[in-house]
């Protein structure tokens, strides 16, 4: 199921890249991000004065209507994982976690049959690609970015779900929105998700062996 959602979406931005291309070569600009490109792309075919030609705006019309399509789809496959994940006890225990949402959470459990084949939450973390890459110089052991190794899906998945933690964090005063801003002025905004969503596969891989429920605790962490 997540994986033809994810194919879908591949598609939808593919397509909307297409669109993009297409347009500018008759000098016509589309924004950047698939919200402000999907509400632009109306206006830009209905205006007849933009010296768009009748084929090309034929062509580029049957584009958009691919995009709208594909929205659809996706969203009925939206609603199926929400349904499925009703029925999954262990993916609503995740879900608990600040940043872990509906997608990520059924992704883990339909992806991690044993949690325990782990040692250890390091290496669990690893098998995603959310540790960072070690090497020496002068005797010294320094840690440098993310290997990006393993799990990608999963990976995408928890950094998206730790940037909207972040966002949603700013004008907050509870201790773990404090910890969360002063992480970013330490380490800045792109590290700063990339720890949080580091941090919240050690607290998965935790839940997943033990069972237990998640609490708070990222203020100590």
């Amino acid at each position: 199921l997540h994986r033809i959602r994810q194919g879908l979406i591949k598609t939808r931005t593919a397509t909307i890249n297409q669109l993009r291309g297409l347009l500018s070569e008759f000098g016509l600009v589309m924004p950047q991000g698939r919200y402000s490109a999907q509400n632009t792309i109306g206006s830009i075919l209905e205006d007849a004065e933009n010296g768009l030609p009748m084929l090309a705006r034929e062509l580029l019309q049957d584009l958009s209507n691919k995009i709208q399509s594909l929205n659809l789809e996706i969203l009925h496959y939206d609603r199926r994982v929400s349904a499925l994940v009703r029925e999954m006890a262990s993916a609503r225990a995740l879900m608990n976690i600040p940043g872990v949402g509906e997608h990520s959470a059924s992704t883990i459990i339909a992806t991690v049959n044993d949690a325990k084949q782990f040692g250890s939450s390091r290496q669990f973390a690893a098998w995603i690609g959310l540790v960072p890459r070690q090497y020496s110089t002068g005797g010294h052991v320094h840690l440098g970015r993310i290997s990006k190794r393993g799990e990608k899906h999963i990976r995408t998945l928890l950094i998206h779900g730790a940037r909207a933690v972040i966002a949603r964090c700013k004008e907050k005063t509870d201790h773990n929105s404090i910890w969360l801003n002063q992480l970013v002025e330490r380490r800045g905004y792109k590290r700063a998700a990339v720890a949080l969503a580091a941090k919240n596969a050690r607290i998965i891989w935790a839940l997943l062996t033990t069972g237990k429920e998640y609490k708070i605790n990222y203020v100590n962490g």
